[in-house]
Formats: C-alpha cells, sequence, structure tokens
C-alpha cells in the first residue's frame, strides 16, 4: 500500500479569505468554494496536493502542530515576497548547513520555507 498526500486542510474563521491568500502565494487556483465554509486551492504543479480551508467556529489554539514545508529556488526572495504580502516572521533557523525560515499565514498558521534542494550531478 502506497500514500500519496493529497490534500492539507486549514481550519480557519474565513475560508475565503485565506484561501485566497494561499493561491497567490502559491499559483494556485481557488477551484471550490461552498458558500464560503470549504475552500479548495488547486496545486500549480500536477501531482501536488490540494489546500483546503474550513471554516469552523473555534480554530485550535495556539501553535499549529502539523505545517506545511515549502521549498523554494530563491528562499530570501520568496521569503521577502511572502512577508510583502502579509505574512509573519517567526523565526529563522540553520541546522548543519540547511537553513529554512518560519512564517505565519495571515491566521497565524506557522509554515516553513527552505532553499529548493538541488541534486547533485555525477
Amino acid at each position: 500500500m502506497t500514500l500519496r498526500p493529497a490534500m492539507i486542510t486549514f481550519d480557519t474563521l474565513d475560508a475565503t479569505r485565506l484561501a485566497d491568500w494561499w493561491a497567490r502565494q502559491t499559483g494556485g487556483t481557488v477551484h471550490d468554494d461552498s458558500d464560503g465554509w470549504y475552500v479548495m486551492v488547486a496545486p500549480s504543479v500536477p501531482g501536488g496536493p490540494t489546500l483546503a480551508f474550513q471554516k469552523v467556529d473555534d480554530p485550535t489554539p495556539g501553535k499549529n502542530r502539523l505545517h506545511v514545508d515549502l521549498a523554494a529556488a530563491d528562499r530570501d526572495a520568496e521569503v521577502e515576497r511572502l512577508l510583502g504580502d502579509g505574512a509573519e516572521l517567526v523565526a529563522r533557523h540553520e541546522h548543519e548547513g540547511f537553513a529554512w525560515v518560519v512564517l505565519a499565514d495571515p491566521d497565524g498558521n506557522q509554515f516553513c520555507v527552505s532553499q529548493e534542494h538541488v541534486p547533485a550531478t555525477a
């Protein structure tokens, strides 16, 4: 049996607003809006996971237990773009030569951005 990540779902007070924000960040397309209570963003890359945003009355408070890790060809430029569009800087980390930046989306959901891994050529 093989499992493939198909969808990542966020609880939020405003599913449409948060879906629109993530669609801008990932190049995805909002493709389903069930009267604003459940909104999906189709991935910009074939086979990538769908992002879903589910309206709830009371989102879980505090740090989210699950987060999205994103990779970018130019991490620093992407982080600056995200900050310019409403993300919040949480922390910058480096461990054994691997660096990443922790950000939070407009709802406070944390996510990480790292440099895209380029496999070594033989």
